[in-house]
């Protein structure tokens, strides 16, 4: 009875391992990340708002709303996943980052547009970088275990 409560307990360590995310490991990564998905949130939704008060057409106009309302959920719904340390949410974001940029420069950076697709686009950057960089740190830095000295001598034996 107590071998299979011992076999339990790394079974249910190694399930929970997996739907975490290795490529966005610490805290403070997830934090900042988390931070620029609802930044992107934010952004996507003030430009709806802009759409809805400058537009003269609303067939048009409804369809860039619905954009950026499924965009912000989406940034919403990573968000609260990288605080979490889903599996998934790095690509997510990473994808989310590389479309920012496009997606601001759809409108042409007109007027009233500028400011929100020029802090998106470079939001996007900024996004994309951060989860690249994130994603290379799976394990702290250090010194190799073997001196380089004792792996020669090991190899000539």
């Amino acid at each position: 009875m107590r071998a299979c409560a011992d076999t339990a307990i790394p079974a249910a360590a190694a399930a929970d391992a997996g739907t975490k995310s290795p490529a966005v490991g610490n805290r403070t990564g997830r934090r900042l990340i988390a931070a620029m998905l609802f930044a992107a949130a934010a952004l996507d939704l003030a430009r709806c708002i802009l759409v809805m008060t400058t537009s003269r057409h609303p067939g048009p106009a409804a369809l860039l709303v619905a954009a950026g309302i499924g965009a912000a959920a989406l940034s919403i719904t990573a968000a609260l996943g990288c605080r979490a340390g889903l599996r998934w949410v790095p690509w997510t974001a990473l994808l989310i980052g590389a479309a920012s940029a496009p997606q601001a420069s759809a409108s042409g950076f007109r007027s009233p547009y500028t400011i929100p697709d020029a802090a998106t686009a470079a939001l996007g950057i900024l996004l994309s970088v951060t989860i690249l960089t994130a994603a290379g740190r799976t394990r702290t830095p250090g010194p190799s275990p073997e001196p380089p000295a004792l792996l020669d001598k090991l190899s000539s034996e």
